[in-house]
């Protein structure tokens, strides 16, 4: 999943960063309301979850989730602030908000709230996917085949889970850079390339992957 941080307390910001992408998350940050509304533009579709802070100086986050709420944000948004009495929790999703988290906060239970969210985000897909004798946990982050567990990279996940949640369709390697990379990531790289490779070289015989011309790649 891809998540915007927008925070404007910079090493609040990364660590929380750090955490998610320890947690298998693409993840990118923006340190004030007006950089959040630049990135995500008119719909958002580009991230499953936005982390906001309230409290941002200049563009409130109220106004923030106010904006992205009348543009049709497709991102689910998870608010965060130190004020967290029950008033503030009814005025925060009353803004549009789709939780609210109160700091100080227990870091698994973010993580949870934003794997919560990003399930929302898109039409459901079963926790645990099977095709043939290939299973694949997303919620473990488990892939066996034929009862081999597999050693895969977070990318190499990120990559098949998407592939199998497509149900068949061919994805394109800019929607897999997409949704499985974050803004660090080159377009013009050949990352999304090399990772099939190697993730097909795991996968072993037969081939589970299928490369479609001009459109990308399939289960």
């Amino acid at each position: 999943m891809r998540v915007l941080i927008v925070e404007d307390d910079e090493e609040m910001a990364q660590v929380v960063a750090v955490g998610l992408r320890r947690a298998q998350m693409a993840v990118d940050v923006a340190f004030d309301g007006t950089e959040a509304l630049e990135r995500l533009g008119s719909g958002g579709e580009a991230y499953d979850v936005v982390v906001l802070d309230r409290d941002l100086p200049g563009t409130h986050g109220d106004e923030v989730c106010a904006a992205l709420i009348a543009a049709g944000c497709r991102s689910r948004i998870l608010m965060l602030t130190a004020a967290g009495t029950a008033d503030d929790i009814v005025d925060g999703l009353g803004l549009g908000a789709d939780d609210y988290l109160p700091k100080p906060f227990d870091f698994p239970v973010l993580v949870a709230r934003i794997a919560a969210l990003a399930r929302r985000a898109h039409p459901a897909v079963p926790p645990v996917f099977r095709h043939g004798d290939l299973l694949v946990d997303s919620a473990r982050r488990t892939a066996v085949r034929a009862g081999r567990p597999l050693a895969l990279t977070p990318k190499e996940f990120g990559v098949l889970e998407l592939l199998l949640a497509a149900g068949g369709r061919a994805v394109s390697a800019e929607e897999l850079l997409e949704r499985v990379w974050d803004e660090a990531a080159d377009p013009f790289t050949s990352a999304v390339k090399i990772t099939v490779s190697r993730l097909r070289a795991k996968l072993g015989a037969p081939p589970v992957i299928e490369t479609v011309a001009r459109s990308g790649y399939r289960i």
